[in-house]
């Protein structure tokens, strides 16, 4: 998928997990809501659902501090949630790396969450996320979310 795939009016924004929406979509997490559970299955048929390739680094980040338990090995893990159907990889593109260092909106400063919004920014997408934090900068209208646990 690219930036002009993604921004197409025809279609619905895509759809970028957050960190936490991903493991709770892959571990069928009661945490993950059910309007943000149909949203990211409508999503996935339609070939519209995104993951950051911040993710996987941030996944195996959580594992190794003991801060996440996953059902599996977790380069295991991560291949088959990236192999899903409709689940797009998103590259760390020059134009997102800078964008995150340049939003025009005070954020805190954690390289993960920047990118996230600099990719959801870049590429049209709806960031799902229950990062307080971020729906509370979304609802400025700087970017779109989905709260992950409606």
């Amino acid at each position: 998928m690219t930036a002009a795939t993604a921004l197409d009016p025809s279609r619905k924004p895509p759809l970028l997990l957050d960190t936490h929406a991903l493991v709770w979509s892959v571990e069928d997490n009661a945490r993950l809501g059910v309007q943000a559970k149909q949203e990211i299955n409508r999503a996935a048929r339609e070939e519209r659902v995104m993951v950051s390739a911040i993710t996987p680094w941030e996944i195996a980040l959580l594992v190794s501090k003991s801060r996440l338990k996953l059902s599996r090995d977790v380069m295991q893990w991560l291949r088959d949630a990236l192999s899903k159907p409709g689940v797009n990889l998103i590259g760390l593109e020059p134009e997102i790396a800078v964008e995150s260092t340049r939003l025009p909106f005070e954020m805190h400063g954690d390289p993960a969450d920047r990118i996230l919004v600099a990719t959801a920014r870049h590429m049209g997408a709806t960031l799902v996320t229950a990062d307080g934090a971020l729906l509370e900068i979304s609802g400025k209208g700087h970017f779109r979310t989905l709260n992950a646990t409606a």
